[in-house]
């Protein structure tokens, strides 16, 4: 990575234009969060994409959106339940390849009930990846011809290596590692996880993807960046290691403190 990353940011497409220009100045990634409500993939979506298109002629960074995950789990056992989520992710990823969007956010399975059980069960670990398996084959394939990388972001995730044992068993070059910061904070907060910078390095260069935000160990606070307790130093000194380019995407409760987290960074010369 270089000595002073560029951050982008999670923003709807309403935030793009306000933040239009701060997005224009450097080759900063985009990730567009319209598009992870059932309601919106159910209906006619192209006039936001087409929006976020115009809003984008210039942008040199990266596209990709944050897919849908409400109302269910990859690793799903309930086969009906299952048809749903293969149609949101391949909704999710028609939304990608009208963007040309290289990146679709898709969230973990694992919890902190399971770091305490799945080793019950002699296969419980195998199994859950089959499901995994089952749920999003399709759509590893279908991201593989569009050039899209699925990326899993850790939720509840207590271990931080089930995730990544999971991205590397589809051994596609589609299928990618996501860290939430604040999610890895409360984790380690609250359910005695390792600290941020440690899921950094297990990830290692898998990691394709990254979602900064500022929290406080307790919660999932998506605060500015320098608000919480995150060790900032320690987080960019661990991706400072790594030969791999993850999309550094800034993602806030309020998109207005988008400017003063890149200005926080900046002043400790972390990234711009």
């Amino acid at each position: 990575m270089p000595d002073l990353p560029i951050l982008g940011a999670a923003l709807t497409v309403a935030s793009l234009e306000t933040h239009r220009a701060l997005m224009l100045d450097k080759a900063r990634d985009l990730e567009l969060q319209d598009f992870c409500f059932a309601d919106v993939l159910n209906g006619d979506w192209t006039p936001i994409a087409d929006k976020a298109k115009a809003l984008l002629d210039g942008h040199d960074g990266r596209v990709g959106i944050h897919g849908p995950f409400w109302g269910f789990a990859i690793d799903t056992m309930d086969p009906d339940v299952r048809e749903v989520v293969k149609k949101r992710l391949w909704q999710g990823l028609d939304v990608c390849e009208a963007l040309g969007g290289t990146h679709m956010v898709v969230h973990s399975p694992y919890t902190t009930w399971d770091h305490n059980n799945l080793d019950n069960d002699d296969r419980g670990r195998e199994q859950k990846i089959e499901l995994c398996h089952l749920a999003m084959k399709d759509a590893v394939k279908r991201a593989e011809d569009i050039g899209c990388e699925l990326v899993i972001e850790n939720i509840e995730d207590k271990d931080p290596f089930a995730r990544i044992e999971l991205a590397e068993s589809f051994g596609s070059e589609a299928v990618k590692v996501s860290i939430d910061t604040g999610h890895a904070h409360y984790a380690h907060g609250s359910t005695g996880a390792p600290p941020v910078d440690y899921f950094v390095k297990a990830a290692g260069n898998a990691l394709a993807h990254i979602h900064l935000q500022d929290a406080d160990g307790y919660a999932d606070r998506h605060w500015t960046l320098g608000e919480g307790t995150v060790n900032w130093h320690a987080v960019f000194a661990a991706l400072g290691e790594l030969d791999s380019t993850p999309r550094l995407i800034v993602e806030l409760r309020n998109h207005s403190g988008l400017p003063a987290s890149i200005a926080n960074m900046a002043a400790l010369g972390l990234a711009q």
